[in-house]
């Protein structure tokens, strides 16, 4: 089965190809730099910049499948969690095309994308590998972690996931987002706060981790407060040491993650870790990750990690393929991964 698939949930616009769930016939996915003027993602010009290329880069996927919509089985889209008017935008065109073309339109759920980009490969020379990569192993530990969303959630079978724990505050990305700010980094901070920290100390100052007792969520609104205090201090005391409070607070943030992670792989009865989300892509939380669970750890390429339209297509084949769950309709901004 073939899928047309976009994603447009944020301020990445994606647009991709996928068959049967796993392979990638093309992918095609353009960034919005517009944002980096403002420090942060401002709703309204990312739903106009999603409208501005949407048809060319609905265009380039199909082009670079070497297929037309006549040879598409279904259109999918993202249909939340995410900001009201770019989902808004993308389930429109989605729905618009699928009904122009006579094909079945799928709502996906943004997470569950984050999720089944595990289940992605990639072609080679136009072409499946010989030896494509087995499908991730079920029950497994999911953590989705991104610049809105960080959960950590069972997956008991295809589409039906039991919530652990979420933030009880802000997104492990949005942490990233206001630490790389305060240091005068840039937009967007996952990417840039992990290259600066390479050249750091982890354990130049020891910064708190909310342990929240027995629970499974996280909290991070108080490791940001504590850099805020931290980086004031040094600045009355001369130049502040970026690289040394960028790695710092980088190990802080991935063991908070890695910890709760590792222990909810150890409680239940699994047989893989999943990540998934656009913090997912940054080395030190995968490592750290790796060296404390006893599980095989699955990891899409970093890629696929952040906003793609490829993962929405995988998770609407799933969504086709396991109809007893719920199928999102509507578009809803706050939709729960569980």
């Amino acid at each position: 089965m073939r899928i047309l698939a976009i994603e447009t949930s944020c301020d990445e616009t994606g647009v991709a190809i996928v068959e049967d769930g796993r392979r990638i016939r093309s992918n095609v996915v353009a960034s919005q730099l517009v944002h980096q003027d403002t420090g942060g993602i401002v709703p309204e010009v990312a739903a106009r910049e999603h409208l501005r290329v949407l048809d060319a880069l609905t265009e380039k996927a199909l082009r670079d499948a070497g297929r037309d919509l006549t040879e598409i089985d279904a259109v999918a889209a993202t249909v939340g969690p995410g900001l009201i008017g770019c989902l808004l935008v993308g389930a429109n065109y989605g729905r618009g095309l699928a009904l122009a073309a006579g094909l079945p339109f799928v709502g996906v759920n943004h997470l569950e994308g984050h999720v089944y980009a595990n289940w992605l490969y990639e072609l080679e020379g136009g072409e499946p590998p010989s030896d494509p990569p087995p499908e991730p192993l079920i029950p497994a530990v999911v953590l989705v972690v991104s610049g809105a969303h960080s959960d950590l959630v069972l997956m008991e079978a295809h589409r039906r996931f039991r919530a652990l724990g979420r933030t009880i505050d802000d997104a492990a990305g949005e942490a990233f987002d206001k630490v790389a700010r305060l240091l005068g980094l840039g937009f967007p901070g996952g990417p840039i706060v992990e290259r600066i920290a390479k050249e750091g100390d982890p354990n130049a100052f020891p910064l708190p981790k909310a342990a929240l007792a027995d629970r499974y969520d996280f909290s991070f609104s108080g490791l940001k407060t504590a850099v805020l205090r931290l980086v004031r201090e040094l600045e009355k005391k001369g130049t502040v040491p970026i690289a040394d409070v960028a790695a710092s607070f980088q190990k802080a943030i991935t063991e908070m993650l890695a910890e709760k992670t590792a222990r909810a792989a150890a409680e239940h009865a699994v047989e893989t870790v999943l990540l998934g989300g656009g913090v997912a892509a940054n080395l030190a939380l995968r490592e750290e990750i790796a060296r404390r669970i006893g599980h095989p750890l699955r990891v899409p390429r970093p890629g696929l990690c952040t906003d793609n339209g490829a993962m929405i297509g995988a998770a609407a084949f799933y969504v086709l393929r396991h109809r007893g769950t719920e199928i999102p309709v509507a578009v809803r901004s706050d939709m729960k991964l569980a």
